[in-house]
């Protein structure tokens, strides 16, 4: 199915935009809402508005569940830890119950870590085995780095190729171990969103239009509908 590309104004409306759609989407359905969470400065913005008014209060917390595409294997206080950005700029804000929030484990070591989350995505799930007519997520947010990854997908690590795992360790890509979901869970969404903002973005973006496979980010196909939403800088690069 091909992407379906939106175009915001600039990167705070990007985040409105996204803000908007996710608040709509929950509202539609029906039991649980499931929404897979992306560090970075974009998201940070979203989330911080879906913990003010009025999305806030539009919002079916009671039936949100909240999970991490990647984490870095830092302690949730740490100030590079995603569950920490979430937490200080929407989860600290909102009345979701704690039990719905699925932050991963960073306690132990990176294996026994990721071991765990996938148990606990799995207990959630209902089953060790995905079933694309029934997707694990409703929504994943994804960033796009500069060198192509997405989550902790990094160009030529192991993980590229796991199929069987749910969540990995991710050892020497980065000063720290990461964290992450692999391309099956990612792929388990209703729908999965690219958020992009600034013309840093836009050499990537082309990349990924054109299913460059090089890219990890590339690899991402969900078993629903795949977004790309960007701001124009993005869109545009130099042209903006």
């Amino acid at each position: 199915m091909p992407a379906i590309t939106k175009v915001s104004t600039d990167a705070a409306a990007l985040a409105r935009d996204t803000a908007d759609w996710i608040v709509k989407r929950a509202v539609a359905s029906t039991g649980r809402f499931t929404l897979s969470l992306s560090g970075g400065s974009t998201p940070k913005v979203l989330y911080a508005l879906l913990a003010e008014p009025p999305l806030r209060d539009r919002m079916p917390w009671d039936r949100v569940h909240l999970f991490w595409g990647d984490e870095r294997f830092v302690p949730p206080e740490h100030p590079d830890s995603n569950f920490r950005m979430a937490n200080e700029a929407m989860i600290a804000h909102v009345p979701i119950p704690p039990n719905n929030v699925h932050p991963f484990p960073t306690d132990s070591t990176p294996e026994d870590c990721a071991a765990r989350y996938q148990q606990s995505l799995q207990s959630y799930y209902g089953d060790t085995k995905l079933d694309p007519a029934r997707p694990l997520f409703d929504i994943t947010l994804l960033g796009l780095g500069e060198d192509g990854h997405t989550a902790s997908l990094f160009p030529g690590t192991s993980v590229l190729g796991e199929r069987t795992a749910w969540v990995a360790a991710v050892i020497g890509a980065k000063p720290e171990p990461r964290l992450t979901l692999t391309y099956p869970v990612l792929d388990s969404s209703r729908e999965a969103a690219f958020l992009l903002a600034g013309i840093g973005k836009h050499a990537m973006l082309t990349r990924l239009l054109a299913s460059d496979r090089a890219l990890p980010a590339a690899g991402v196909a969900p078993v629903g509908q795949l977004l790309i939403l960007m701001d124009r800088a993005a869109s545009v690069g130099d042209g903006a």
